[in-house]
């Protein structure tokens, strides 16, 4: 077998390695034969709810384990044509079997994304909020900028969005909004992208064009339903209601509808003025403060995780996850993963697939080096 050759097997062992790791293996398969073992139980349908669950997670476990064992049986397979090949010095053989390695690694990169995607909650919808920092008009133009951006990714990857709050700038953009992204993975897709993001340009309200810095920070949370107890004493909590505000059109309230709830033991706040009525509005506020109270868990949880105190720090200089610059030079460069693009219009408008994938490889991995060598 040629040294190039030899060097592509490596590379491919090498990425399998990461998966079965990622997906704890052992534990994994042990699981998969208990949930297929329930779904042989005719009493599983007596409760519905359960039932969906864990056939869903049986889905998604045998999907995993079937994706890996089917590149071990592809990369088998070819290193012994291209042995068999070398044997009967049938080079047509050799040739078909070293393409067909080249494309597996080929595609390694997107099943290695997928299988990344297996998180407690990653298959879930999720709630975006985004918040502009200090600065004013400046950044209140800069948060409006970025819920555009996600708004343009979620609709490209074929998830559906619905505003649930949205607050006007004083004199543009916006103070603050939250968007519900619905789809297969969303949750996955988007919790990394929690964390302040800085933009750099020539103002547009500056008279004199000089250069300015804003700030703006994104919150992603996941949805959750039933099967998830999240206990929440509200006493806890303050409920606060007032006129919602908007861009118009399905924002427009005439009535205190609009809730806000403040969780005091942690500082988290939710609102929701999606609808006139202020009972709905209260229900889901309480859906998404037992969300935010979970995606506060899962994180705890996660060996890496900022501390819940980060997420109460300075929308500011030091904080950043990711930096926008328009001007003197277009260059946006994610400052966790080195990942960068030269096209922020690009970005801007929902090209930012590139970073996620960057960012799950290094949160399972620790570095993006290992993902990057077999892509």
């Amino acid at each position: 077998m040629k040294a190039e050759t030899e060097t592509l097997v490596d590379e491919i062992k090498q990425a399998l390695s990461l998966l079965r790791r990622h997906l704890d293996w052992d534990n994994a398969v042990k699981r998969l034969e208990e949930l297929n073992a329930a779904a042989e139980n005719p009493t599983l349908w007596d409760d519905p709810q359960r039932a969906q669950g864990l056939m869903q997670e049986r889905q998604r476990l045998e999907t995993q384990i079937n994706t890996i064992n089917g590149i071990e049986r592809e990369l088998s397979d070819n290193v012994e044509l291209i042995e068999l090949g070398e044997m009967e010095g049938d080079k047509t053989v050799v040739a078909d079997a070293e393409a067909a390695l080249k494309q597996l690694e080929a595609d390694l990169g997107k099943k290695q994304i997928a299988a990344l995607l297996s998180g407690e909650a990653d298959a879930n919808d999720c709630y975006v909020e985004i918040h502009s920092g200090a600065g004013g008009t400046e950044s209140q133009d800069w948060a409006s900028m970025l819920l555009r951006m996600y708004v343009r990714w979620a609709e490209q990857s074929g998830f559906k969005v619905s505003t649930i709050e949205y607050q006007d700038g004083e004199e543009a953009g916006i103070k603050s909004a939250t968007i519900e992204v619905k789809g297969e993975n969303a949750y996955g897709w988007l919790k990394t992208e929690s964390g302040v993001h800085r933009l750099v340009r020539i103002s547009p309200y500056d008279s004199q064009a000089r250069r300015h810095t804003s700030f703006a920070s994104i919150w992603v949370y996941p949805v959750i339903d039933d099967r998830i107890d999240i206990e929440i004493n509200e006493g806890d909590c303050r409920i606060d209601t007032y006129r919602a505000s908007g861009a118009g059109g399905q924002h427009v309230n005439t009535t205190d509808s609009a809730v806000r709830i403040t969780h005091v033991p942690t500082g988290i706040v939710v609102a929701c003025q999606n609808e006139r009525s202020q009972h709905k509005n209260r229900a889901t506020a309480w859906d998404m403060l037992r969300a935010r109270l979970y995606e506060a868990e899962l994180k705890k949880r996660e060996e890496k995780a900022q501390a819940e105190a980060d997420s109460k720090s300075d929308i500011g200089w030091g904080h950043q996850i990711r930096s926008y610059v328009l001007q003197p030079y277009q260059l946006v460069k994610d400052l966790r993963t080195g990942v960068e693009s030269t096209a922020p219009d690009d970005v801007l408008d929902g090209e930012l697939t590139p970073f996620m994938e960057a960012s799950l490889a290094q949160r399972a991995y620790g570095t993006t080096a290992d993902v990057a060598d077999v892509e």
